[in-house]
């Protein structure tokens, strides 16, 4: 029999949704015998076949039930994180030998490795006299014989797939020795309309598409948004009565904030790591340069100072770098330089044309577009311009943006246009083996992603 949970789990970021209705109340786990092989996923070898794991409906789960039309069923959304990643290959439940009624019924190990599961989920669901939701998940190394993670949250009803990406996030965790990124959100610049008078509107959805809601009305078109570090508030680029402004939008208030404005031209505003400031291109006099503002005191501090057209830069995780493109050198190529604006670097030395790079949050790597023989490519080289691969093309593949792991790139394409059918703004994803290239479902088509950091 299990060992009932005996203390709080310190889980961090967990802990801190109490005010959101999520507690995670503790870990739990069973006896057993000495593993004999550790269930392990090695991502940085190049393609990877997907690991075979068997995820079991979770007993009383509410959505299986159908006792509430809106709750899905836990265990299907478990399944669809892991997939999505390329890293997992769900086994089909027709396939199962043994079912597991409860979290009080250990595993027959030998049903489960006839199936070639390496790793096996089971869970259950239960609703709580106070109306909250009590969900607890297991995870066992099928072949060690041994449970590798067990937790309990309690949550509102209305949270419940929030409960099912932090469990995929947290089997993710364990598997791969590296952070999820399932507990996350999207936004991007919805598109409707004649290519000619285009409809942009600001939207957000969950990283599964589940949740979507526009955040403006499309009377001012709106681009290029990103998330802060605490992922409450976005900055984006609006044209209310035709002028370029800069605002700050708290996604659970709603309440939007102007940063200023600004003469000319204002183009890709991003929040410093540490959410005091903001760094964006400003053209001046007909001059693109890089500013700095302080949202504390709304001081802008200029970095760039070149007759060059200096944009799209992107701080390093750390804050004591930036990125940019800049067409100095004669064609658009990806630049370092210190946050303060000295020791520029070109990186970039390839052939074609580079544009938007994003530093990952790892720090490893830069992101950027690629143009080269009227192709375009979505690639990533390191800090200094070495071992740059290209992981995407089409006709025209734009704008990436990092999930929080640095594992997962969003971006957007645009279908080129045949007889009397116009090409399609979409969203797709890609991991960095260039493999795992995938469609992102949205109810208009999208541009612009932003990818938002493990919600808080």
């Amino acid at each position: 029999m299990p060992r009932k949970p005996t203390s709080l789990v310190a889980a961090g970021r967990r802990l801190a949704l109490v005010g959101l209705g999520l507690l995670v109340v503790s870990a739990f786990a069973l006896p057993v015998a000495p593993a004999r092989a550790q269930v392990h996923i090695d991502i940085t070898a190049g393609k990877v076949e997907p690991m075979p794991i068997a995820i079991v409906d979770f007993a009383g789960d509410p959505g299986g039930a159908g006792a509430d039309s809106r709750i899905a069923p836990v265990a299907d959304v478990v399944r669809a994180d892991l997939e999505r990643s390329g890293l997992f290959q769900a086994i089909d439940p027709a396939a199962f030998v043994q079912d597991l009624p409860s979290l009080d019924t250990p595993p027959r190990f030998a049903d489960w490795r006839v199936l070639n599961a390496q790793a096996l989920v089971q869970g259950a669901v239960e609703r709580q006299p106070d109306g909250r939701l009590r969900v607890a998940f297991r995870l066992w190394d099928v072949f060690g014989g041994q449970q590798m993670v067990g937790k309990v949250y309690l949550t509102q009803p209305d949270n419940w797939r929030r409960v099912a990406h932090i469990i995929a996030d947290e089997i993710y965790q364990r598997i791969t020795g590296e952070d999820g990124y399932f507990d996350t959100r999207i936004v991007y610049v919805a598109e409707s309309g004649p290519l000619t008078d285009r409809t942009k509107r600001l939207a957000i959805m969950d990283q599964d598409g589940a949740n979507h809601k526009f955040l403006t009305d499309g009377r001012a078109m709106v681009l290029t948004p990103r998330f802060s570090p605490t992922a409450q508030e976005i900055t984006y680029l609006s044209y209310n009565d035709g002028v370029p402004r800069v605002y700050l939008l708290n996604i659970d208030t709603g309440r939007r904030e102007l940063l200023g404005d600004f003469p000319g031209m204002t183009f890709a505003p991003r929040f410093s790591p540490d959410g005091d400031k903001v760094i964006m291109s400003m053209a001046r006099a007909g001059n693109s340069e890089i500013y700095e503002m302080d949202l504390r005191t709304r001081r802008t501090v200029r970095l760039t100072d070149h007759p060059a057209i200096d944009t799209s830069p992107s701080y390093a995780p750390d804050g004591r770098r930036v990125t940019f493109n800049s067409d100095r050198s004669g064609g658009q190529q990806i630049y370092v330089m210190n946050a303060d604006g000295s020791d520029v670097r070109r990186i970039s030395f390839g052939d074609g044309r580079y544009a938007t790079p994003v530093w990952s949050p790892r720090g490893d790597l830069i992101a950027f577009t690629k143009m080269l023989g009227g192709t375009f490519y979505i690639g990533v080289m390191r800090p200094d311009g070495s071992g740059e691969r290209l992981l995407a093309s089409g006709f025209l593949v734009e704008a990436p943006t990092w999930a929080p792991n640095g594992r997962v790139l969003m971006y957007f394409e645009q279908t080129p246009s045949r007889g009397n059918s116009k090409g399609a703004y979409l969203l797709r994803s890609v991991d960095l083996t260039g493999h795992n290239d995938r469609a992102v479902s949205t109810p208009q088509e999208g541009s612009d992603p932003a990818w938002s950091p493990l919600l808080p």
